[in-house]
This record gives structure tokens, sequence and C-alpha cells, in this order.
């Protein structure tokens, strides 16, 4: 994946060699601000630019473009080695994030996040991290607490134990209830969508979650929706985590088609049957990140401290 500084630098230089429009300055806070993020990534393809020789530092520091051949310029049929269209962005810096807080969310430590070093950490700017944690917040990753900042919600296998149980017992409700209103095309579509791999015995699965969200809303259950709008943002973030693990993502499409076909049939016992499965015993990444922490944590103990 391209980091920030290499695509800032590969696109001002896609810009100073065909002659394209320019950010309105070249100082560091405006390049900053321009690519919405921090001076760090800028500073590294400022320097890297200036080593190839496409900017130059005059002797105020200003920074100005190279005069280049006329060979390079716009209109000019450009060398088979530069770029002919300007490169595109990274990937949203959001999965990336996602992807760290929940691994550091299942040591168990509700530790505190600053705006400053996790800005600097993955090269952006302190409004795009601010916006990333608001959405997290409303994820139910993250708290906000006042005076002190961003605080990661530690994961606890009691509360997943907890929230599984409740999730059981509405969901199978939701199923009940949502009889009459299932379409079964929307279902067919459902079970092509989790399909095993064919191509590579290596290659991944592909998972289709709308299943559980469809039940709940073909309920009509304003408390069953509630609940999951609220309680389950914060498990869906790691239950989609749990599906990079390829054997995890194979049984949870294999489970996903189990429940479809019995739906398409109306086999509603067996339909319960195997929803209730996957709900409750579809989580041993979970279970042996649980049994690490907790091994680690007694090996730390203080001798004095009680088992």
């Amino acid at each position: 994946m391209t980091s920030i500084s290499t695509y800032i630098k590969n696109d001002l230089a896609a810009r100073l060699r065909s002659g394209r429009a320019l950010p309105a300055s070249l100082t560091l806070d405006a390049l900053a601000h321009h690519y919405d993020v921090s001076f760090t990534p800028v500073r590294h393809a400022i320097a890297e630019l200036v080593k190839e020789g496409l900017l130059q530092k005059g002797s105020n520091r200003r920074l100005t473009p190279v005069k280049l051949p006329v060979s390079t310029k716009a209109g000019a049929k450009l060398d088979a080695c530069e770029p002919s269209s300007l490169p595109k962005p990274p990937q949203d810096p959001y999965d990336g994030i996602v992807n760290d807080l929940v691994q550091q969310s299942l040591q168990g430590e509700a530790i505190y996040l600053r705006e400053e070093a996790t800005a600097e950490k993955y090269g952006l700017s302190r409004s795009a991290i601010r916006h990333i944690f608001h959405r997290l917040a409303g994820e139910g990753m993250l708290n906000h607490i006042p005076r002190h900042g961003w605080q990661l919600r530690p994961f606890r296998q009691s509360d997943l134990e907890a929230f599984i149980d409740v999730r059981e017992v509405l969901e199978l409700k939701a199923l009940d209830l949502s009889r009459d209103q299932l379409c079964n095309e929307q279902l067919q579509r459902m079970l092509e969508a989790n399909t095993q791999p064919s191509s590579s015995p290596t290659a991944p699965p592909r998972i289709d979650e709308s299943l559980h969200s469809y039940l709940i809303e073909a309920s009509q259950n304003v408390y069953i929706r509630e609940f999951f709008e609220r309680q389950g943002r914060y498990y869906r973030l790691l239950f989609e985590w749990e599906d990079r693990d390829r054997s995890t993502a194979l049984e949870t499409a294999r489970q996903h088609r189990e429940i479809l076909a019995a739906l398409l049939n109306q086999d509603w016992a067996r339909a319960r049957q195997e929803l209730s499965y996957h709900i409750r015993d579809h989580h041993p990444v979970f279970s042996q990140i649980a049994q690490a922490v907790n091994s680690n944590h007694k090996h730390t103990a203080n001798p004095g401290d009680p088992a």
C-alpha cells in the first residue's frame, strides 16, 4: 500500500514534470493543509523531490520548482518512465487505524490516545485524526473523556459473553417476527454472496453479513433495532476483524449458507438452530486471545497478589 509521503511525493512529481497545476503554495504549512496530513510526510516528500532535482530551496528557504527541459512540459510527449496521469491517493487510513486499535483493545487495557501523537504516527493532520476518532466513538470503540482525551474501549471476555447472551435472544426473536416478511429473492442473493473460494486454496471467501441486519429490520421491532444500533457497533467491528482469520472466515460463510438455506426452505426449527449456533459458538479467535491475555496477566502479577 502506498504511504502518505510516497503519494505526496509522486503527486507533486507528476505535476512538476507534466506542467499540471500545483497547490497554491509550496510552503510546509500549505502543503500539509492541501493534503490534510501532518508536517512529517510533507517533509519526507519534499526531501525526496529536492534530491531528485524537481524542487529547490532558495536563499530564503522558500521552495520553487526547478525549470525542466521543454520536452517534459505540458503538451510534449512524456518519457516512458514518467507518469502519464496523477497517482491515486492511498486508501482511507480508517481501516488501518481500526485494525491497530482492535488489536490494542484485545489486550484488555483501557489506554488513552493523544490526537497529536496518533496524527504523527499515521502521518495525518490532527483534524483528520479527530474526525476518525469521532467516527470510532460513534462505533463504540472510543470514549471521549472530558479533560483527558480519548480512551480506547478494552475488550472483556465477560462483556462479549453477556452481549452474545442478549444477542441470541433478540436475533431469534427477530427471526420469529420476520417470517412473513422475508423475501426469497433477497435470501437467495445473500446465499450466493457467501461463497467458498474456488480459484485458490489460499483465496479468502466472500462474506455477506447483511443477513443479521435484514432479520432485525424485517422484525419491525423498534426495541430490537435500538439494542443493536446502540450496543452492537463495537462488536461488529471486532467480528469484522475476526473474519480476517481465513479459517474463521470460511466457517462464517458456511454458517451463513446453512441459515439461509433453512430460511429458503421455511424450515424454521433448523433456521433457529443454525442461527443460535452461529451466534454462540463462532468466536474462536476471541477465546484464544482471552486465554492468552489472562495467562499473561497471571505471569506478570506480583507474587503477593491474589490469583
